[in-house]
């Protein structure tokens, strides 16, 4: 009876410490894809910073619609009236410049071509914003996972060093197999704790994406990596990505700015008219020398300013390199697309097929041996080196499935970030 109840009190001890060094409480809220990714479009602060960009830029276009504003003059003059009774005057005028050479609407213009090319990079902001809050879902989704591996790799190995305990205390097998197996038990507990950091750090980055600070509570996503399976043809992709790409799209739209800029520069480069119009007065004098009744002169005028500036074209040069550099990264950015869709593509169908691989029964062949492993060991059939083994390797295999069905779901994401289309919901 002692003996009975000693070898009960080992094995939960065994299960107890190895058990409690796991830790799987803390505060976390169940959440969705769709509305993690509503919640990242709500939330992500640099994604709030960005669409600044957009309102900066509107206010650009009330800022080109400013017409230069008119000046008004008055003027004062006393000639010694108290003293020598020689009158007085003053002078009033108001003058304004008219701007020739089309300037306001070549201003308005190159601001409005600025909003389209704000939007646009808007987008492409958001695109990317959106392409990589899927990975880091995806992430957290893998990282738990592993932790469900290790932690019913650890549970096996664990019963399996509470059993060889047993089994040495009542003769079965040596004590050095009974601490061989315990001390398996315990390295691949680290690898336990090890996974449930990784995974609290992938959790923790979920919180930064949707701008969430309460760090107490981690955002705790569900999901499956079954949905990912898609039938693409590779022309379609590219025509589609020619059309779709955000950073594409602002590529053209940079075009358009370095020419409405240029468009500018000329329109600065013509005069501009300056218009007076004013009067000026003066008092009856009254002085016995001259006397002079009181005068209203009214006066109206242009100027014409001199522009010796316009024999440098710093100006005219400086907007002519940014139209044939715009193109350039036209075409880089376009180059760049095809580019990107092919080796997405490629990497697709690639983790496509390793899926496959795994799929068509290298799990549950693992599972097997690793099964008949364990039988035979309990049965005295075969030794402990050769049960770890085989668990190490149905480890490796689950791990690397796993690691697969990521890599699968990711390239997917990365594929329709290239192509410039979105239907992933899972």
């Amino acid at each position: 009876m002692k003996f009975s109840l000693f070898i009960v009190f080992n094995l939960v001890m065994i299960s107890n410490l190895c058990h409690g060094q796991i830790d799987t409480l803390f505060l976390h809220k169940e959440i969705s894809f769709p509305e993690y990714l509503e919640s990242v479009g709500k939330g992500n602060l640099n994604y709030a910073v960005q669409k600044f960009n957009v309102d900066i830029a509107y206010a650009g276009i009330e800022i080109a619609k400013i017409f230069p504003n008119p000046e008004l003059y008055y003027g004062y003059i006393n000639m010694g009236q108290g003293r020598m009774k020689a009158g007085y005057g003053y002078s009033v005028n108001a003058n304004t410049t008219l701007e020739l050479g089309g300037k306001r609407k070549a201003r308005v213009d190159l601001a409005n071509n600025t909003v389209d090319l704000t939007r646009a990079q808007l987008d492409d902001f958001f695109r990317n914003l959106r392409a990589d809050a899927t990975l880091a879902f995806l992430n957290a989704l893998s990282r738990h996972n592993s932790l469900r591996v290790m932690t019913n790799s650890y549970e096996s190995i664990n019963k399996l060093a509470v059993s060889d305990s047993i089994r040495f205390k009542l003769g079965s097998i040596m004590e050095i197999d009974a601490k061989q197996s315990r001390l398996e038990a315990r390295y691949m507990l680290n690898s336990v704790i090890q996974s449930q950091s990784d995974w609290k750090v992938s959790l923790n980055n979920l919180n930064l994406l949707v701008g969430k600070r309460n760090i107490d509570t981690l955002l705790y996503p569900i999901g499956r990596f079954d949905q990912f399976d898609r039938e693409f043809v590779y022309k379609d992709l590219i025509v589609t990505a020619l059309n779709n790409r955000a950073d594409l799209l602002a590529a053209l739209k940079n075009k358009n700015v370095a020419a409405s800029a240029l468009r500018l520069a000329k329109a600065n480069r013509m005069i501009d008219l300056g218009i007076v119009l004013g009067s000026n007065n003066t008092s009856v004098v009254t002085n016995f020398v001259e006397p002079t009744p009181s005068l209203t002169a009214v006066y109206g005028g242009i100027t014409i300013p001199l522009k010796f500036s316009n024999n440098y074209k710093g100006d005219l040069r400086t907007a002519e390199y940014n139209i044939a550099q715009a193109e350039l990264q036209y075409r880089q950015v376009e180059l760049q697309v095809e580019t990107d869709v092919a080796q997405a593509y490629s990497q697709y169908m690639a983790e496509r097929k390793q899926v496959q691989q795994f799929q068509s029964g290298l799990l549950l062949e693992a599972k097997r041996v690793l099964d008949g492993k364990v039988y035979a060991y309990q049965r005295g059939k075969t030794s402990l080196l050769e049960v770890l083994n085989a668990q190490r390797t149905y480890n490796t295999i689950r791990m690397d499935y796993f690691t697969t069905l990521y890599s699968y779901a990711s390239a997917l994401v990365q594929l329709e970030r290239a192509a410039g289309i979105w239907d992933i919901n899972f």
